[in-house]
């Protein structure tokens, strides 16, 4: 390992809202405390560095999704999780509460990585394979391959896969 400040790496690979918070979030606190910071974007998690979000979330298959409504915690049967609606009504909830309860959003968690010096990597075969180009992503992600992940993993004391 290098010397100098401790340094972290995260895979990201889930795009959807509540997939979207753990990276930025344990990224921004690492950078906050000093650490070296990278984030390698690939398959699904690549859509966070687009310029316009549109984060969804969805209950189904997750059980543990479960929002305070009316007091208690309430969870979506699969059942209605598979009609149309769901994924919208869960986004929608989501957002509210994250709203109600002061939560930042992911776009200002993004800036905040990216003021806070954190390297932004998407991954050059899925944006190839997804038709990305670096003018539809925001300023200051670099374009690199799993030969840059593995760099900058070998060279962290962290290594999260997300």
């Amino acid at each position: 390992m290098s010397e100098g400040p401790p340094r972290m790496s995260l895979i990201v690979t889930k795009g959807t809202l509540d997939w979207a918070y753990p990276p930025f979030v344990l990224a921004t606190t690492a950078a906050a405390m000093g650490y070296t910071v990278s984030m390698f974007f690939t398959f699904y998690g690549l859509p966070l560095l687009l310029r316009k979000l549109d984060l969804q979330v969805s209950p189904l298959g997750n059980p543990a999704m479960k929002l305070p409504v009316g007091g208690a915690h309430l969870g979506m049967p699969n059942l209605l999780a598979m009609l149309p609606f769901a994924d919208a009504g869960a986004t929608a909830m989501m957002q509210a509460l994250m709203r109600n309860r002061g939560v930042a959003s992911i776009e200002e968690l993004r800036e905040a990585a990216v003021d806070s010096g954190v390297r932004l990597i998407g991954c050059q075969m899925t944006m190839d394979l997804f038709g990305y180009g670096v003018g539809d992503m925001i300023e200051g992600v670099e374009v690199g391959g799993a030969a840059t992940y593995i760099e900058a993993a070998g060279e962290s004391r962290i290594n999260l896969f997300i």
